[in-house]
Formats: structure tokens, C-alpha cells, sequence
């Protein structure tokens, strides 16, 4: 993986252990909110990514960049051959909100002056990154890209797994990737729930989200495939729902938040008392975080300790359900809990406080969700291997 806080899995991890966020001042690209809406920001420009990473193909956007980054450190760690990759059932499932979107400007400058068109224009559907990827590694089976907003690669995960489970696949790649641009800063901005300062998840006094970027990717296999490989951990229930109730909104009573963790609960056949901590969407805006506390009150007799990392990366969109897979995962390998940062006061309604203080704990099994608009919503459960 690769976000603010680090460009590998150990950066990250390393990060949260010692409570170091990543959220600033934007420095890679001029806008008018550079100074006035804190970012998450990887502080690698974007010809570094290039030359690192060996690109030269050209129109390559900066969001296939993070995600050819996250996803080669994947495959460096769990050691598929070449051979493996170029088989029929290995599977590619990306997930992404932004995409190519990220050179929206770009796009409409070349236009204006290009009439053979723009380098730009094959990066800007939302499947070119998986594309890219699958043809640089030679990716033999199904290649496909989720884009549901913030459960995008929540859901990227859970679609892995369901091809092994139904013979479609034998191995899966799973993740997400979104960089920052204009294009989602003045939209988000234009919603009025952009912070102005630090987001505080889960804060009386919360202001609204702070943009990130970012990308992560996981391997996913059945336990007889996986030989001598390091196991991370289990994925034993997934299940996406839909609040329906407005288009950037969750209803009230979390209808949407309570479903999908009552049901991931259901797929893993574990009872709601079972689950020792829980990676939430915690977006720090003033409805996702009172309607998801009030969904765990409604699931939870005693709610169990609960984090948003958001407030370490900000919201990375398509990313951040496979970049918190990630940091839940590590709860679950390290038997750790990182704090949330930022919060001071519970929301009168709920009373829920997050976890505020580096914790060694036991862990065996976890809930990472994934909320996004329109209402779509994923809880991934990950059990210690």
C-alpha cells in the first residue's frame, strides 16, 4: 500500500503505532483551497512515481501510478511466478471513484487545442487502470473495476473472494486506488463537507472529511493453494447492503451500516459479542458518524472498540475500504489497536468514543466498513489465521 502516511505496508503500520498522521497543506498541484482544506497527500510527485515505477507509456494518470506501486509491493510479498499470473484463474479486481477524473482540467485544455485528441482520453474511464496493470503484468483472467464511491474497493474485495469461492479463480488481487485532483476537492467542497481544519471522527464538535489519496492491494487465496506463503490473516464474512435513502446521505437510523454488519456477521457465523474491534467509515462529516454509531448501538449490545484511520490519511474515496482492510488486518497480525486521533467529546446522541490511545489487545476477529454514496454499504470481517 501507499498513502500519506507511508509507502509501504511497514510505513504505514509504523505510523500508527506512533499516532503520525499525514494530513496538510496540498503542495503538488495549484488550487484555490490549498491552504484553506488540510489533505492527505503523498508527498511524491508524480514524475518521481513515474520514474520509479519505469512508466513511459504516455497519458499514465498519477491514480494507475499509486495503484501500480501498492499493487507490485503485493506481489513482491506474497511471491507468485510470472507463470501464475499469466493463468486463467488468476484474477485482477480494482477499484477506483476518481480514475482517470484526476486530469479532468488537463483533458479539457488538450480538447481546446488538440485536434488529434489527448493523451489523456484513454486514461479517463475508470477501467484503465486495471487495464494498464493487467497488460504490464500480464494478468491472465478476469480483470474488472468496481466503482460503488467509498465501498469501491470494500466491495473489490468481497467480488475476489466470491470468484474463488464459486470456481471462477483460483488466486485474486484485490484493491483500490484514487489520487487527489481538483475534480473531487471542489465537488466534495461544493457538498459543504470538506473540513477546514483536522477532521475529528466521531467528535461532537466534527466539521466534515478531509480528502486523502492513496492505494492498497491484498492476495486473496483458499487456504489448501497457499503453501508456504505468509498468511496475513482470514476473510471469513462480507456483505454489501443499500440504505437507500439519498444520494449522499445515510438514514437516520443507519438502516443501510446496521444491515451490512448484521449480515457479514451472518456470513461468518459469528455472533455480534464476537468481534473485538472494528475499522469504521468514520469520516469525521456530521451524518456518516452519527448514523454508523447509532447502526453499532443498534448491533452491538456493547459496542467493542473502535477506530476511524481516516483521520490518518484523510478519505481516500475508492481506496480507503482496501487501505483499511489493510490496517485491520495488521490489528489482527500484530494483536494491536491504533488510536484515533483528534477526538476530544462524544456525540451527545450516541455517547460512542473511539479509541484514543495506542492499545496491545487481543485480537480474533475484526470489522473494517465501508460506506458510500447512494447509500452503498460493505462490512468485510477478518479473523485471525
Amino acid at each position: 500500500m501507499i498513502s500519506a502516511i507511508g509507502n509501504s505496508v511497514e510505513e504505514n503500520h509504523m505510523s500508527l503505532v506512533n499516532g503520525r498522521h499525514g494530513i496538510g497543506t496540498l503542495t503538488l498541484f495549484p488550487t484555490a483551497y490549498a491552504d484553506k482544506r488540510p489533505c492527505g497527500e503523498i508527498k511524491i510527485p508524480t514524475e518521481t512515481l513515474r520514474k520509479k515505477l519505469k512508466v513511459q507509456e504516455p497519458g499514465v494518470t498519477r491514480t494507475t501510478l499509486l495503484a501500480l506501486h501498492a499493487f507490485e509491493e503485493a506481489l513482491t510479498d506474497c511471491g507468485w511466478t510470472e507463470g501464475q499470473l499469466r493463468t486463467h484463474d488468476t484474477a485482477l479486481i480494482n477499484a477506483t471513484t476518481v480514475g482517470g477524473m484526476c486530469l479532468t482540467d488537463e483533458l479539457y485544455q488538450d480538447a481546446n487545442k488538440e485536434s488529434g485528441g489527448s493523451e489523456y482520453l484513454s486514461s479517463y474511464d475508470c477501467g484503465s487502470i486495471g487495464i494498464y496493470i493487467a497488460r504490464r503484468h500480464e494478468i491472465g483472467g478476469i480483470v474488472n473495476t468496481i466503482n460503488t464511491a467509498c465501498s469501491s474497493s470494500a466491495n473489490a474485495i468481497m467480488y475476489g473472494a466470491r470468484l474463488i469461492e464459486n470456481g471462477f479463480a483460483k488466486r485474486a488481487i484485490v484493491g483500490g486506488t484514487d489520487s487527489l485532483a481538483k475534480f473531487t476537492i471542489n465537488g466534495f467542497n461544493s457538498l459543504h463537507i470538506l473540513s477546514p481544519e483536522m477532521c475529528t471522527p466521531f467528535d461532537k464538535d466534527r466539521r466534515g472529511l478531509n480528502l486523502g489519496e492513496g492505494a492498497a492491494f491484498l492476495v486473496l487465496e483458499k487456504e489448501e493453494d497457499i503453501h508456504n506463503r505468509k498468511v496475513y490473516a482470514r476473510l471469513t464474512g462480507y456483505a454489501n447492503t443499500n440504505d437507500a435513502f439519498h444520494p449522499s446521505s445515510i438514514s437516520e437510523e443507519g438502516e443501510g451500516p446496521f444491515l451490512s454488519m448484521q449480515q457479514a456477521l451472518r456470513a461468518a457465523n459469528l455472533s455480534p459479542d464476537k468481534i473485538d474491534c472494528i475499522n469504521a467509515h468514520g469520516t469525521g462529516t456530521e451524518n456518516n458518524d452519527e448514523t454508523e454509531s447509532r447502526a453499532m448501538l443498534r448491533l452491538f449490545e456493547k459496542p467493542p472498540a473502535f477506530v476511524s484511520t481516516k483521520s490518518y490519511t484523510g478519505h481516500t474515496l475508492g481506496a480507503s475500504g482496501a487501505m483499511e482492510a489493510v490496517y485491520t488486518i495488521l490489528n489482527l497480525y500484530k494483536q494491536e489497536i491504533y488510536p484515533s486521533l483528534h477526538f476530544k467529546e462524544a456525540i451527545p446522541s450516541t455517547m460512542l468514543k473511539p479509541i484514543t490511545a495506542y492499545q496491545n489487545m487481543r485480537v480474533s476477529h475484526a470489522m473494517s466498513n465501508s460506506f458510500g454514496f447512494g447509500g452503498n454499504c460493505t462490512s468485510l470481517i477478518f479473523s485471525k489465521y
